[in-house]
Parts: structure tokens; sequence; C-alpha cells
């Protein structure tokens, strides 16, 4: 097998983590809209949580496509 070949399933294999990060935000904010749906008082507290929920997430995100591209680039 050429090693070219190696890298890119690699780095396809890597960028999953994308994937996944993104059904995670998806169901955070779900969960955040659904909340604030039940007790529209509660927004303040539960919208803090929601954005940092978010962050990590995506920080996740980022971290495997940057694997994913030093795989694929190195």
């Amino acid at each position: 097998m050429d090693p070219v070949i190696g890298k890119d399933i690699g780095a396809g294999l890597a960028a999953i983590g994308v994937a996944g990060a993104g059904v995670g935000i998806g169901h955070i904010f779900a969960a955040l809209v659904s909340s604030v749906a039940r007790n529209p008082s509660a927004r303040p507290q539960v919208f803090g949580l929601g954005i940092l929920g978010f962050a990590l997430t995506e920080a996740v995100a980022l971290y495997a496509l940057l694997i994913s591209f030093l795989i694929l680039f190195s």
C-alpha cells in the first residue's frame, strides 16, 4: 500500500471526531431550547452553561481537525 493512501485514511479517521462534535453541539442546543421553553425564567442560568458546553465541544472538534491536518500534511 502506498504511504500516501495510509496518510489519507489516517486523516479521515481522525476527522471523524468533527462529526461527533457536531452531533454533540446539536444535543447541547436542543437541550438548551427545550429547557428554556419549559422554564423561561431559568434562561440566564441555563444559557451560560449551554455556551460553556458548546465551547468545550467545539474545542474537541478543533483538536480533531488539527490532528487530521497534522497527519495529512506532515
